[in-house]
C-alpha cells in the first residue's frame, strides 16, 4: 500500500538549467499578453496626480469631453465651440 503523498511545497528556491530539458524561451507570451491587455506606464509625478485606474479614466473622459466640443478648422486655426454632445443627439440647443 502506497503512502499518502506530502501536501508539502515542493517548489525550490533555485533550478538549473538542466531541471527543463526543452529549454527556455524568453517572452514567449509576450506579444499575446500585449495585445490582450491595455496597460499604461505613468510617470511618477502623473500617478500621484490619479493614484488609481479609476482616477485616470474620469481625467481622460473630461478631456475627451471637450475635445468633442471644440473643432479647429485648419484654414483659420479658430478654435468652434459645439454644444455639448448630449444636446446634439436630442437636438436641444
Amino acid at each position: 500500500m502506497k503512502k499518502a503523498s506530502s501536501s508539502k511545497d515542493t517548489l525550490r528556491n533555485e533550478y538549473k538549467r538542466s531541471d527543463f530539458p526543452g529549454g527556455f524561451q524568453r517572452g514567449k507570451y509576450a506579444a499575446r499578453a500585449a495585445t490582450a491587455s491595455n496597460i499604461v506606464v505613468l510617470e511618477s509625478e502623473i500617478a500621484t496626480a490619479f493614484p488609481t485606474s479609476a482616477a485616470v479614466n474620469q481625467a481622460l473622459r473630461t478631456i475627451l469631453e471637450a475635445a468633442e466640443q471644440v473643432t479647429i478648422h485648419p484654414e483659420s486655426d479658430a478654435p468652434t465651440e459645439h454644444p455639448p454632445a448630449a444636446s446634439r443627439r436630442t437636438g436641444n440647443r
